[in-house]
């Protein structure tokens, strides 16, 4: 996949057949779009292309953008659409002024005039331009105007549930891993850097890794344990089971949240190294235990409680 951040380094596409949105996630309903598009660029000897937009459109539009967490980051929006099969990859610069485009001169001046489409594939719910005024119907007409095709993809269902990035948003802050995967169509995952903590956890036969998290946008699940794996390139690039806390750590008087993972059979020095924690399960709540041996005993309970739920989750 070639990625591009400048409308100037555009090559002449064949037979594009595009998609724009923020894709965050890249989850279930995504995928469906992505079939439809490769399905017809195969079809008529095109390109698939995907524009998407940095930062989120939310982040500008939104009175309070701070507030607006994203399930992935730009560089893993663009390892997951590479590994989808797509072609082209575009990143626009989301500002004040483009977001001021009106409807039709976003079709006209920027899609049109920079991508020639052959066909403009959208979601059920897409809506464009300031003010988002335009919609499919507009869409449609332009597109008979000036020559290019236009399909609609349908709302893709999950148990009579609209996929949805902010369904899966929802499922994460509610604890709800299995749902929120369920709609993903793959683990939510993060990325962090190893840094030294207290080393507490090694004292009772728990070392654990203490992440640090570059992306300050990156939605991070809420406080509790949870059963998760990890891999990166610390580990030979392959895929160790554990389970990891997010919290203030409340029997040792933590004040301060931290993120740790416990990874079984494992005790490597690993600091400074970059791993991928993935997310499967929720097992229980942020608690205070009377002591480090009660800490203990639980956390042997916490890890046999994630072993039987990776259990249920076989690698491939």
């Amino acid at each position: 996949m070639k990625v591009y951040y400048d409308l100037k380094q555009l090559p002449q596409f064949k037979n594009g057949v595009l998609t724009t949105g923020a894709f965050d996630g890249v989850h279930r309903g995504h995928g469906q779009i992505i079939s439809r598009m490769k399905e017809i660029a195969n079809r008529i000897q095109g390109e698939t292309i995907i524009i998407t937009f940095h930062p989120h459109p939310r982040k500008i539009t939104s009175s309070v953008p701070g507030e607006i967490k994203q399930l992935t980051s730009l560089n893993e929006r663009i390892k997951l659409l590479e590994d989808a099969g797509i072609n082209h990859l575009v990143v626009i610069p989301f500002d004040y002024h483009f977001s001021n485009l009106s409807a039709s001169d976003y079709v006209k001046l920027f899609l049109v005039a920079n991508f020639h489409p052959h066909t403009i594939i959208v979601g059920y719910d897409h809506r464009f331009g300031k003010g988002r005024t335009g919609d499919f119907a507009m869409l449609e007409n332009i597109g008979q105007a000036l020559g290019f095709k236009v399909e609609q993809i349908n709302e893709q269902l999950v148990g009579g549930e609209i996929i949805s990035s902010t369904h899966i948003r929802n499922y994460l802050a509610e604890k709800n891993i299995p749902k929120a995967m369920e709609l993903l169509g793959h683990n939510y995952f993060f990325d962090g850097f190893i840094v030294r903590g207290n080393q507490i956890g090694r004292t009772i036969g728990f070392p654990t890794a203490n992440l640090h998290i570059n992306d300050e946008e990156k939605l991070i699940p809420a406080n509790g344990v949870y059963a998760v794996r990890v891999k990166g390139a610390c580990f030979g690039n392959g895929i160790l089971d554990g389970m990891m806390n997010i919290g203030v750590r409340p029997t040792v008087d933590g004040h301060k949240k931290v993120i740790e993972v416990n990874i079984f059979d494992f005790n490597e020095d690993i600091y400074e190294q970059t791993i991928t924690v993935m997310v499967y399960d929720y097992i229980r709540g942020e608690e205070k235990f009377n002591g480090l041996e009660a800490l203990k005993t639980q956390l042997n309970l916490d890890a046999n409680t994630s072993k039987s739920i990776l259990l249920k989750y076989p690698l491939s």
